[in-house]
């Protein structure tokens, strides 16, 4: 099936880029989109197609993977000129894996639904490294016939898909909470690995204990050896978090559940971004935390 079917990636950031790779790599021709000619040939050295304009690719596709940052970003390269949508064919699959509200992944959908296209609400999880593997996890719901016809598109960019439902918007109900956690996670392992730094700890061997022990997480994990090491280049960037914590602190008002981490989190996020660490791997708010206690942590 893989052989037959072909495929657009809108947007080749740390996750589109893994996931258009894991497409190519599993046999299955596809088209990438990006702003920067310099991401599109690479692209093309990896053995893509490009194209300019998100009409450009979604002409021949079978499944449209979009991988843009926000819903503004979404509703342009969907519906906007030279949008994917209007040079779609009808029964195309929209994987929207954008990280937005659950009530603007709904409208979107409703507009796809209406020009006759399938539609994923398709958001995922894993970082660059399993994106680049094909091992993300994707947090899926939508209709059976969408799951069933981007079937071999799905498996090649993903190690675990969950089908949450034929309802869009629970897909991405259940990113916000993955991310209300996953930024929270990332202020506490910032916080510790300041707090070791000042009491004179080294940070490997806090590091090396912590992993082992019962304080660790995924997000720990992952990003302690970027506090470890100095090394804040983006994978995923601190006004990423800005945006994703923002989606949870709206999302939890409006139902009137009190979210007081998230609300710490978002704050040490937003300030920051405001210091100029806002394009920094979301780790750098170690930094921060660092010149607030007057010490320096490593690459500082």
């Amino acid at each position: 099936m893989a052989g037959s079917m072909q495929a657009a990636v809108i947007g080749l950031g740390s996750m589109g880029w893994g996931a258009a790779v894991s497409l190519l790599r599993a046999g299955i021709p596809t088209t990438g989109v990006d702003v920067r000619a310099e991401v599109l040939d690479k692209f093309k050295a990896e053995g893509g197609a490009t194209a300019t304009t998100p009409a450009g690719a979604a002409g021949d596709a079978d499944v449209v993977f979009v991988f843009v940052v926000n819903a503004a970003q979404a509703e342009t390269v969907l519906f906007g000129d030279n949008g994917a949508a209007a040079a779609a064919r009808p029964g195309t699959v929209f994987a929207l894996c954008v990280t937005m509200p659950p009530s603007a992944t709904i409208a979107l959908a409703e507009k796809l639904d209406g020009m006759g296209m399938l539609v994923i609400d398709a958001p995922v999880s894993g970082g660059s490294i399993k994106a680049l593997a094909g091992e993300m996890s994707i947090m899926g719901s939508g209709a059976p016939a969408a799951f069933d016809k981007a079937a071999p598109a799905l498996d090649a960019i993903s190690a675990k898909i969950f089908r949450l439902g034929e309802a869009v918007g629970i897909g991405s109900q259940v990113k916000m909470i993955n991310q209300l956690l996953a930024g929270v996670h990332i202020a506490a392992t910032a916080e510790a690995m300041t707090l070791a730094k000042a009491v004179g700890l080294d940070l490997q061997t806090v590091f090396d204990v912590i992993s082992e022990s019962a304080g660790n997480s995924w997000m720990f994990g992952n990003r302690g050896p970027h506090i470890v090491n100095g090394d804040y280049t983006p994978h995923s960037a601190v006004d990423i978090f800005v945006k994703d914590l923002g989606v949870v602190s709206s999302e939890a008002g409006a139902a009137a559940c009190p979210t007081p981490l998230t609300e710490t989190a978002l704050d040490l996020f937003k300030e920051a971004s405001a210091k100029g660490l806002g394009r920094e791997d979301d780790a750098a708010v170690a930094k921060l935390l660092a010149e607030k206690a007057g010490i320096k942590l490593p690459g500082m």
